[in-house]
């Protein structure tokens, strides 16, 4: 059991940290292809690649949907369209500094679903982990705002795209409350025919983008300009990222894997250094304010699970001893 969990971390933090690296990759390589095909064509390659694992792990009986093509087709959508698309989206419009926003509203997500779950599942949160996401939520406003909060309101350059991003991370806390959803799955099926889905819904929005003149279709100089940023995006925060997050949420359970993304405005720190993007003090206070949050609320929810634990125990033996 210890080992399975160490397994699911270790895959969860490879997974965020992936995650954290592919901002400033994406940003680099949006100089040449718009978000929306670089999305498709990424996202295209990685299922083609997840298809031929399946195959081979579980076979073609693998590929029936067994009466949950509508669910699998919305959790699919909602990873694969809407935060795939709308990420990169709002990245691309904000600039360099989208960058560290996108970074910074996706470690929202293990606080984004306390939300959800407080309004969905009527699971009311302590007082204690509501003070954090306030402070989550203020280290987010930080970084989006560098500080400058009036003036950001101001410009709806900077709203709209923040909110594209905002709605983007949402789909994919949704996506990962929603693996629940598919017992007896494994990881590798979940992942495969919801990245299948996804991609085929996002493949149709950006194709029909493009006949209405809306999106610009890549030439194949610019597809070949980016290919290195496609190979990495693929591979890590692609493929292997996607697997192994799915892999460790059966492991480790939506709500532990979600504290892993405490990992990914870290990695994006770390890579944009080594851009040279320069990095504000809002950026480092907003991000040290939501990770320390996470953190502390981690802390907490596991102590008060440890004394609900003890006192069924210790209820049965005070009525042994009368």
């Amino acid at each position: 059991m210890k080992n399975n969990v160490l397994l699911g971390a270790l895959l969860c933090f490879i997974a965020a940290a992936s995650w954290g690296a592919m901002f400033p990759v994406a940003h680099a390589a949006f100089k040449y292809i718009d978000p929306f095909y670089f999305t498709i064509i990424r996202y295209g390659s990685v299922t083609i690649i997840l298809a031929l694992i399946l195959l081979w792990k579980e076979g073609k009986q693998a590929f029936r949907f067994e009466g949950k093509g509508l669910p699998l087709w919305f959790f699919g959508t909602m990873a694969f369209t809407v935060y795939n698309l709308f990420i990169f989206w709002g990245e691309d419009l904000l600039g360099e500094p989208g960058v560290m926003v996108a970074s910074i509203m996706e470690s929202l997500m293990p606080m984004i679903s306390i939300v959800i779950a407080w309004l969905i599942f009527r699971r009311r949160p302590h007082l204690f982990t509501l003070g954090c996401v306030l402070v989550s939520f203020i280290g987010a406003v930080l970084v989006i705002t560098k500080g400058d909060i009036q003036a950001f309101l101001g410009a709806t350059g900077q709203l709209i795209p923040s909110m594209l991003i905002f709605i983007a991370v949402i789909g994919w806390v949704i996506y990962t409350m929603g693996a629940s959803k598919f017992h007896g799955w494994s990881a590798l099926r979940y992942s495969t025919l919801s990245c299948l889905l996804g991609t085929v819904t996002a493949f149709v929005i950006t194709v029909g983008a493009s006949v209405f003149g809306f999106l610009p279709v890549p030439s194949g100089e610019n597809i070949k300009a980016v290919s290195p940023h496609l190979v990495f995006m693929i591979i890590f925060p692609g493929a292997i990222a996607l697997l192994g997050w799915n892999i460790g949420v059966s492991i480790l359970s939506p709500l532990n894997a979600l504290l892993f993304i405490n990992f990914v405005p870290v990695t994006t720190l770390v890579v944009s250094v080594f851009q040279g993007t320069y990095i504000t003090v809002f950026d480092l206070i907003g991000t040290v304010l939501i990770i320390a949050s996470l953190l502390f609320n981690n802390i907490f929810v596991r102590t008060v699970q440890k004394k609900k634990s003890k006192q069924p125990s210790q209820t049965h033996l005070r009525e042994r001893v009368s």
